[in-house]
């Protein structure tokens, strides 16, 4: 590591014994790669916390290009589930006036973070905070599996660390969504800690000293998504909050409360999702709310609630007057018949009710996120409502083991990633037919990407007499092919989870519909070789497939996206609806003029 003036330019080296797959701050573990500096500055900016990763036994992944001539083989630390050695962190704090490395005295910790299969998904170094004099240093260590969270402090002068406390789980353990929740309060010796411990997303008010429980500061079927402010002189919190309104669990207001959990208030109370930005003093927030199928209303509120001045209403007549209409909002039971599950549904402006329309299920069964996604008014979500305008009827269902509702719907399939949600959606479908007798269920087509690759090759071969048509996208259809993290989170160890029952090319000979497979070849990502094993699996059972690759792209398609997206639509109307698409439709991207800047 270095570290450079940046008014005189002169450049300081502070650490010297950097080694290959053995350096210091990097952004090199699986599928991220950069060349950032992953470190969190001390407040007087003497001090840098970071690590020395460690990856010199971590098992190798290899691409190789598409080109005239020998191929360049692209090859990285990529551990796989089951490896006995993953990318470790063996924590530091840096000097920097006068440059010493101090080794934090613990062992390496395994490259992961409470918020997702990253130690930097924040931004950068995550799960640290510096007190105020940048004496030490508040952090948590996460076992290999995310089911074991030490939360420990270290001198920053000597390296030592002690052990605050520590929180257990049989499934895996997460500190927020989109943020990580816990704080350290160095002023009054205290930690906010998140935790579902009761079946719910809720805060806690530790002793830093002690490591002991002061009070649950949240309760309720509810929960909280993002601290987003620790008011320490008035031991206020506020944060997001999901599950409190009836229309839709994945609605969030914000919420102040006491650090004794007592004066709790919304501060944001129209139906409707909310996403605020308060202003540097804390003084004022500016809130935009709206729904799926509702514009955005944006108000500037004070710190108490109170509306101050309403700002914008969104006006989309000039988006209606082109026939655009909005998804309509679904809700249906999960398979377990008494979970309430929502999603969207899209339907062709000129619907005629008297026929019965193909239906098409675009699905990413998480299980750190899901199909609808963000919960707010937008005037495109993908290409549904374009594929609905060919004649079908398409669905989003957001299905059960999905995050931002109680933790035991998040782990409803925990341990068996193949589930997939498959069952919540084939439910919900059946329920959705009932209401409306346009969807027709004898025609069911889906398509994924990535995890609704992997959803769709599933429903394929495990429910092929529901789902005729299916087009998975860079699946990944093994995930013993698929990085350490991911897996190990959220379907455990391979030592304790059965990854072999899960596989899709084992399941491959019981296709009967129509399949199309696709996959950038050097997608580091989800390596290819996921959807190479489906399809020799394949033609092992004598089965007829499609296939599309893309020799040199990426997980996504980059400038073949238009490609796969005519692909993907011909694929539906052949094969669903029975039509004959035009040949090689030219897909192009109009910008609107009204945005074009004039030189």
């Amino acid at each position: 590591m270095w570290v450079r003036d940046v008014q005189t330019g002169q450049q300081t080296q502070l650490t010297t014994d950097g080694v290959k797959d053995f350096g210091y701050a990097t952004d090199n573990a699986g599928w991220r790669a950069s060349d950032r500096a992953i470190l969190a500055w001390s407040p007087d900016s003497r001090k840098i916390a970071t690590f020395k990763q460690d990856q010199r036994n971590v098992s190798d992944m290899y691409l190789v290009t598409t080109n005239v001539g020998k191929p360049t083989l692209k090859q990285w630390k990529y551990p796989l589930p089951g490896d006995k050695e993953v990318a470790t962190i063996q924590r530091v704090i840096i000097y920097v006036d006068s440059p010493k490395v101090i080794q934090l005295q613990i062992p390496a910790d395994p490259h992961r973070a409470t918020l997702s299969d990253d130690i930097s998904s924040s931004g950068t170094l995550d799960d640290v905070h510096w007190s105020e004099d940048a004496s030490k240093l508040a952090f948590v260590s996460t076992s290999r599996d995310h089911k074991q969270e030490k939360v420990r402090l270290a001198d920053a002068t000597t390296g030592a660390v002690r052990e605050i406390f520590e929180e257990t789980v049989a499934t895996q353990y997460e500190s927020g969504w989109g943020a990580i929740n816990w704080r350290y309060l160095d002023k009054t010796n205290e930690f906010i800690w998140f935790s579902e411990r009761d079946n719910w997303g809720h805060l806690y008010l530790y002793d830093a000293l002690t490591g002991k429980l002061k009070n649950q500061i949240t309760k309720g079927d509810w929960l909280v998504t993002r601290l987003l402010k620790v008011d320490e002189k008035n031991r206020i919190l506020y944060f997001m909050a999901n599950g409190r309104q009836a229309a839709n669990p994945y609605f969030g207001q914000l919420c102040k409360i006491g650090f004794d959990g007592k004066n709790f208030a919304v501060l944001t109370p129209e139906e409707g999702n909310h996403q605020v930005s308060i202003s540097p003093s804390g003084n004022y927030f500016i809130d935009t709310y709206s729904k799926p199928d509702v514009p955005p209303v944006i108000v500037l509120r004070n710190a108490a609630g109170k509306l101050i001045t309403n700002l914008e209403k969104t006006d989309i007549s000039r988006l209606t007057a082109t026939g655009w209409q909005a998804p309509a909002p679904i809700t249906v039971k999960a398979h377990d018949g008494k979970t309430d599950i929502y999603g969207l549904m899209y339907k062709p402006t000129k619907l005629d009710s008297s026929k019965k329309y193909p239906i098409v299920d675009y699905i990413y069964p998480g299980p750190q996120g899901g199909s609808v996604g963000n919960w707010s008014f937008s005037a495109a979500r993908r290409d549904n409502q374009a594929l609905a305008e060919l004649g079908f009827i398409v669905v989003e269902i957001e299905g059960t083991s999905n995050p931002l509702r109680s933790k035991s719907f998040h782990d409803m399939s925990y341990g068996n990633m193949a589930e997939n949600t498959l069952p919540d959606q084939i439910t919900g479908i059946r329920q959705l037919a009932q209401k409306y007798t346009f969807m027709d269920t004898s025609r069911v087509g889906i398509w994924g990407h990535s995890g609704g690759g992997f959803a769709t090759a599933t429903a394929m071969f495990r429910y092929p007499d529901f789902f005729k048509v299916g087009i998975s996208e860079s699946g990944n259809h093994d995930n013993r092919n698929y990085e350490d993290d991911w897996g190990e989170r959220y379907n455990g160890l391979a030592s304790a989870a059965d990854y072999e029952s899960q596989a899709n090319q084992n399941y491959a000979k019981n296709l009967k519909g129509k399949l199309m497979l696709a996959h950038g070849m050097m997608d580091n990502n989800v390596p290819p070789y996921n959807t190479l094993l489906v399809v020799e699996a394949l033609e092992k059972a004598n089965k007829d497939y499609d296939l599309v690759i893309f020799p040199n792209s990426a997980h996504g398609f980059g400038s073949y996206t238009p490609y796969m997206t005519r692909r993907r639509w011909d694929y539906f109307v052949k094969n669903l609806q029975g039509a004959e698409p035009p040949q090689q439709y030219q897909l192009e991207m109009k910008p609107d003029p009204r945005n074009r800047v004039n030189p």
